[in-house]
């Protein structure tokens, strides 16, 4: 479709070169439009990326794409070739000493909780679809009607609390996202009384890894985006607008650059600081009740060939200093020497608090201990070690946040030229096949609203017919006065 017949065409500027931007830059080029994406590190792909330590590869967290969109699946599916593989592996939560198979399992928590547990747990789900309990709108009374008070508190309550650093009656049900789908009425039955070949497949034990790292789809994204389209090393210092269209973005402090059309995968609390003039008050006050979680990733190279047989092990209790592990190398082979293997633990916490800013070897200790003692590895095991630092990993989905971000994102709306994208642009909790979604359909949007445009544009003006490098000076007069 040629969307230029009428002699308009949108330049795009793409605010963060994450999967969110790196997506939106891609559909882009498959319509032939021109875009360049401005990020802030010296490399692509945000915090879904692939790290390297000597001969080891890990990942910015335990990512994995799932076939939850059939289209964006293809897609990628094309993008990586064989480079693509499917892996069958569970993941796991570790209870007491056990590895019970998440989601959740009625045969496989029999063998962890016992069956009277388990009848009891089959009771307080059906009770939950039978009796309409009064709910708080909080992630707590939802895990609590939804799963039953034995599960919620043994598996979901104090993982929650620990990812999120608050409690889960502050907690939003959206964090659960689409990972708690696997235990309900239909599944507990099913599960209970098929064999194993015939029960409901859940969400995490199926999935697709890139050969060498997550990071081989961020890399496919800015090579279809082209190089040239993509500016690293260009942090986004400022933002001009004229309360109807966003005119101009700032670029590491000092370089103005005219926009047509803005997609910003930024943190919404960053964008609002950014504007100028700047955002009402109202709208500032609201982006100060956003939290964002950070990570940091403390990986453990091991002298063993495999330590776990899961794809991710999740740790509710509250005496682990981390929410959950994983081991590359089930996820492929690539990702460790032969006989070697990695163990990479995610701490969440917030920037301003003490875990952010302890030192790498007492965060090293606080991991190697707790896998010592429940004997996943021995001290003399551990090769070497390594710690990432991870900012705005996770916005908090607080109760009390989605009003806010529904008043946020409705006055960023309202600049005709700007379109929200990304996890923490529009601060939810997505996937990556949420990322590719939301870039096919901002260029479907631009599609037809330049496929249905009048006559062409000669050049953009602003109020009082003064061109867009006179705004440029005079907005770099208002931010030095």
């Amino acid at each position: 479709m040629d969307i230029s017949q009428n002699g308009r065409r949108p330049h795009i500027t793409i605010l963060g070169g994450g999967l969110g931007g790196l997506a939106v830059g891609y559909y882009a080029s498959k319509k032939e439009l021109p875009f360049v994406i401005y990020e802030a590190r010296d490399r692509v792909g945000g915090n879904c990326t692939t790290l390297k330590h000597g001969d080891f590869l890990f990942d910015s967290g335990a990512h994995r794409f799932h076939d939850r969109d059939r289209r964006i699946t293809r897609e990628v599916k094309e993008l990586l070739g064989a480079d693509l593989k499917t892996v069958d592996i569970p993941s796991k939560i570790y209870y007491k000493g056990k590895l019970v198979t998440f989601p959740l399992a009625p045969l496989d928590l029999a063998r962890s909780l016992g069956l009277c547990t388990l009848a009891r747990v089959g009771l307080e789900i059906l009770r939950g679809r039978l009796v309409q309990a009064k709910q708080d709108g909080s992630f707590e009374s939802f895990a609590i009607n939804t799963y039953g008070k034995t599960i919620a508190e043994q598996f979901l309550l104090n993982y929650s609390e620990k990812l999120w650093g608050q409690s889960c009656d502050k907690l939003s049900p959206a964090i659960a996202g689409e990972r708690l789908q696997g235990l309900n009425v239909r599944t507990f039955l099913m599960d209970s009384i098929l064999p194993a070949k015939s029960r409901p497949r859940h969400l995490e034990g199926m999935f697709y890894y890139p050969k060498f790292g997550i990071s081989a789809i961020s890399e496919k994204l800015a090579e279809r985006c082209g190089r040239s389209n993509i500016r690293t090393d260009s942090r986004v210092t400022g933002i001009a607008h004229n309360s109807r269209r966003i005119e101009a973005v700032e670029v590491n402090g000092k370089e103005w650059v005219d926009t047509n059309e803005v997609v910003s995968t930024l943190p919404l609390g960053y964008f609002l600081g950014a504007m100028r003039p700047a955002a009402p008050q109202r709208v500032l006050d609201m982006a100060e009740r956003l939290r964002y979680r950070s990570l940091i990733l403390v990986s453990l190279f091991i002298n063993r060939s495999l330590v776990t047989r899961a794809a991710t092990v999740y740790f509710p209790d509250r005496s682990f200093p981390f929410t959950r592990l994983y081991e590359p190398k089930n996820r492929c082979e690539h990702m460790s020497p032969a006989e070697q293997t990695s163990l990479v633990a995610e701490i969440p916490c917030q920037r301003e608090d003490g875990t952010w800013v302890r030192g790498d070897d007492e965060l090293i200790e606080m991991v190697r201990s707790k896998l010592v003692d429940i004997g996943w590895i021995t001290e003399t095991e551990v090769m070497n070690a390594s710690v990432r630092r991870l900012d705005y990993a996770y916005p908090v989905l607080e109760v009390g946040a989605e009003p806010a971000v529904r008043e946020i994102r409705a006055y960023l709306e309202s600049f005709a030229n700007l379109t929200l994208s990304g996890r923490n642009g529009r601060f939810v909790y997505s996937w990556i096949h949420d990322m590719m979604k939301f870039g096919r359909e901002i260029i479907g949007q631009y599609c037809r609203k330049y496929r249905d445009a009048g006559p062409p544009i000669v050049e953009l003006k602003m109020p009082g017919g003064k061109g867009m490098n006179t705004q440029r000076d005079e907005t770099q007069q208002m931010l030095s006065s």
